[in-house]
């Protein structure tokens, strides 16, 4: 189980990662959430992954969960929610601004079709 939760950890950071390497603006928007969710796996992962156990230490129990990172996902999650909305509300207004939705502002022009002087 480990393995798996490992594993799809590590793909949402590649592909998030990757997507903020991209030069559209909703393309690095997705991958900061992409991002951010992979940050919220690990988060919850290192508080244990067990299943029927209680979150407070009792006397006598050694078997617990840490309630602490499924406190902190929450949070996580509504500041990540957050954070995608403003950043889709810059990135339409910037590309009503700028009229181009590429993270510098500047439209690419393939070679094909540029007008040679």
């Amino acid at each position: 189980m480990e393995a798996v939760i490992a594993g799809v950890i590590g793909l949402l950071a590649a592909c998030g990662i990757y997507l903020l390497l991209r030069g559209r603006t909703f393309s690095v928007v997705l991958g900061l959430a992409l991002l951010s969710y992979a940050v919220n796996l690990f988060l919850l992962a290192m508080g244990r992954l067990a299943i029927h156990r209680p979150p407070i230490l009792a006397s006598g129990r050694t078997d617990y969960v840490d309630p602490v990172p499924q406190a902190l996902v929450l949070t996580a999650i509504v500041i990540g929610f957050a954070m995608t909305a403003f950043l889709i509300a810059l990135a339409l207004r910037a590309r009503r601004e700028t009229g181009s939705d590429q993270v510098d502002g500047v439209e690419m022009v393939d070679s094909v079709t540029r007008l040679e002087p």
